[in-house]
């Protein structure tokens, strides 16, 4: 690796690490208490402190490759940056029932010169160095509920923001858990490519022992090498495929796919029992109403909602208290051609101010109008997530109950064909099969083993599937 791709895997991280930091002292400075719930890291609860190594452990476990991925792939920390935003909202939203105070300083050199002509006496002449300074202050203290709404605005909107960055958590978590498990079967595949490769050539080479010998026919030979030259192809391919899929857990990752990884292979002896006992029918009931799209989008509704509100709002009077106080030393003169002497002076106010919108060309009506339409766009899209995350949880239930059952069939279809194999691959050793049985039994094997590999990655990727449906994805879930 030369330093270029070292620069372009260590720069991301280094700026993260400086905007967590960032981010931690900012929170730290939170009047208005609007950040306070803001999580420290990308990975929110599921990840509460986010350090790793800079190379990825060998070998690479699940819980690793997750804890990379929800900390560092883009797509959760823009969720994360989402509710950051939020937040911030909610705070510009509390400060506007506080007072607006500004000053203001001016400093500058004035050079007045009058010239009348024929009548020297009326001209003047001053420099002076003149300086001001005020304070201006406005206090809303009445808007027929702007405020209130625009708050509750801010508030469904954080919440929304939330519920999306656990989607997307869950999203995430699903997806690697995914491309970690395509690894370990593209792993398995690779090894078990090796072993049939071997396997071919012990049968390549006793065919052709027994060829030379005059004991078999010359096909015997050829078919057996046929065999092993596809099983060469097949290996080269598992091989390929391998790197692919090492690759996209890379990314996943959030690191370069040329990073090397070490990934083990899936586990044989897994316990693949159903792991949700909870009737489905219980789990969609559930879903509908908890999902964290679902939350979102009944957040957004409700953020629609404030936003009628306050768009009704600002077209009503609002009701200020203002007050300024300005003082300066600006020269002043008894009259024309007389010197200018110098003086101070200072001016103050305090009152109450209406503001009163009389007329906007209608464009209020349409405004609310707007408004309304958004609202009842959002109440349909309630009703579409919790459409979708059912169908979600019923597809991925159906999934994982067979996968479950084909992973009891593959352990059974790979134990009948090892045996058949051997009493095929002991009778050709003696003489008495032919190389046609032995090709048959031979490529069932290599057929029933890459199935079996399927079927155990299949089972984790569906139970992993299903509990990201059901959004209850959580440490708990890495085996």
């Amino acid at each position: 690796m030369n330093g270029r791709q070292k620069a372009r895997i260590l720069i991301p991280h280094l700026v993260l690490a400086a905007l967590t930091a960032w981010s931690t002292r900012v929170h730290a400075f939170d009047v208005l208490r609007a950040e306070q719930g803001i999580s420290a890291t990308a990975a929110a609860s599921i990840v509460p402190v986010c350090a790793f190594d800079k190379t990825p452990g060998r070998p690479l476990g699940l819980q690793e490759a997750v804890e990379r991925t929800l900390c560092s792939n883009p797509k959760t920390r823009e969720a994360w940056a989402a509710v950051k935003a939020q937040a911030a909202g909610v705070g510009v939203a509390r400060a506007a029932y506080l007072p607006q105070i500004s000053a203001n300083w001016q400093g500058e050199r004035e050079s007045s010169v009058t010239d009348i002509e024929n009548h020297p006496q009326l001209s003047s002449d001053s420099n002076a160095t003149v300086r001001s300074a005020g304070v201006s202050a406005n206090w809303t203290l009445y808007d027929f509920g702007g405020r209130e709404a625009t708050l509750r605005n801010a508030k469904a909107l954080l919440e929304a923001a939330r519920a999306t960055q656990d989607a997307t958590l869950q999203d995430s978590f699903a997806t690697v858990a995914k491309d970690y498990y395509a690894t370990q079967a593209a792993m398995s595949e690779l090894q078990a490519a090796n072993d049939v490769e071997a396997m071919t050539h012990r049968s390549m080479t006793a065919a052709q022992a027994r060829t030379d010998r005059g004991v078999a026919p010359i096909t015997d030979a050829l078919q057996a090498q046929t065999q092993h030259e596809q099983a060469v192809f097949s290996l080269t391919k598992a091989q390929s495929d391998a790197q692919t899929a090492l690759g996209m857990l890379a990314a996943d990752m959030n690191l370069d796919p040329s990073v090397p990884l070490e990934v083990p292979p899936v586990t044989e002896g897994a316990v693949t029992g159903k792991t949700f006992s909870e009737p489905v029918a219980q789990m969609i009931r559930d879903v509908e109403d908890t999902h964290p799209s679902v939350r979102a989008a009944r957040a957004q509704y409700e953020a629609a909602l404030a936003k009628v509100a306050q768009t009704r709002a600002q077209g009503l009077p609002t009701i200020s208290l203002v007050g300024k106080y300005d003082r300066n030393n600006q020269p002043q003169s008894l009259g024309l051609g007389l010197p200018t002497f110098p003086a101070t002076g200072h001016e103050a106010y305090i009152g109450v101010q209406v503001n009163i919108p009389l007329f906007e060309g209608f464009g209020r009506h349409y405004q609310i109008d707007q408004a309304k339409a958004q609202a009842e766009r959002q109440a349909d899209a309630i009703d579409e997530a919790a459409q979708k995350v059912a169908l979600d949880v019923w597809t991925s239930y159906q999934t994982l109950t067979g996968a479950t059952k084909n992973a009891e069939n593959s352990a059974n279809l790979v134990a009948i064909a090892q045996r058949s194999y051997d009493a095929a691959r002991h009778r050709y050793d003696v003489g008495v099969g032919n190389i046609l049985e032995l090709m048959n039994t031979q490529a069932a094997l290599a057929n029933a083993k890459q199935r079996r590999i399927q079927a155990l990655a299949d089972w984790d990727n569906a139970r992993v599937d299903l509990a990201s449906k059901l959004g209850t994805l959580g440490r708990e879930d890495i085996p």
